[in-house]
């Protein structure tokens, strides 16, 4: 079978280089010991290398061109090959409720999309390595006070420790993107529960997010009456902008909504 010819619909953008492909497949010998489920495998650039882990590796890929590729290639992989939308999987099935590692090329208009759906099975995944785009990356790790600093940084540092690892540039992709790649690995940190409601957490860090630049006391109207606003008005946080919170001061201002709920 030919190589398959990657679609612009579906994002795909080739690893060409070997060496880089090695680095990001052996970013999950951090968490050892466990499954790797690989999302996007393409032709198996990664997946060469994966296979090599003596572990239980199952791929997932949308592109049926790419499954066929997989099957003629790939043969020890057999039944561990899933042509399925990884949006859409019940994870809790993939290896029978085992804990995995998650890893990629991911691509990159869907990334956010996957983490988000990481952290809906975070006590399946505690270890997320992978290649996303740059800018996704330096957000996902960004610190308190940055511009970077949003709502991927708090939800997924909430329960992850992240390493921005490495940088990738665009002339190692076939075809081209138009933007650098990052490589980053999430592993899940200590924290077994935010001693918070933690939909109204994520409620109310999207909502102020989505109005970065006004202070607190405005951008809580999207949530709040009038009386229950006047309840907190005193509160430090409500001079604040949301960049100025810490991953902690967001779970005590979800803590001081609950009480006047």
């Amino acid at each position: 079978m030919n190589k398959v010819k990657p679609k612009k619909n579906l994002g795909q953008h080739f690893l060409t280089d070997l060496n880089i492909a090695k680095a990001i497949a052996d970013t999950v010998d951090a968490c050892p010991d466990i499954p790797i489920l690989e999302v996007g495998p393409g032709m198996g650039v990664m997946t060469q290398f994966l296979i090599t882990k003596s572990r239980e590796i199952k791929v997932v890929e949308i592109d049926k061109e790419s499954v066929c590729y997989l099957h003629e290639h790939f043969t020890q992989l057999d039944t561990n090959i899933i042509g399925e939308d990884f949006l859409r999987m019940e994870l809790d099935n993939v290896f029978n409720g085992r804990q995995f590692v998650l890893t990629g090329n991911y691509p990159y208009d869907i990334s956010s999309q996957i983490f988000f759906k990481m952290l809906d099975n975070k006590e399946l995944i505690p270890c997320s390595t992978g290649m996303i785009q740059r800018e996704v990356a330096q957000r996902i790790a960004a610190n308190p006070g940055s511009k970077a600093y949003g709502i991927l940084s708090v939800l997924i540092q909430a329960w992850y420790n992240v390493e921005y690892l490495f940088t990738v540039d665009e002339n190692v992709f076939n075809p081209p993107p138009k933007v650098k790649s990052a490589v980053i690995r999430m592993t899940r940190n200590d924290t077994l529960d935010l001693e918070c409601d933690e939909k109204l957490f994520k409620n109310i860090v999207k909502t102020v997010f989505n109005q970065r630049r006004k202070m607190l006391r405005v951008s809580l109207k999207q949530i709040l009456n009038n009386e229950q606003l006047s309840t907190i008005s005193s509160s430090q946080f409500m001079t604040m902008r949301p960049e100025q919170l810490s991953i902690d001061e967001f779970i005590q201002l979800t803590q001081l909504i609950q009480n006047i709920a």
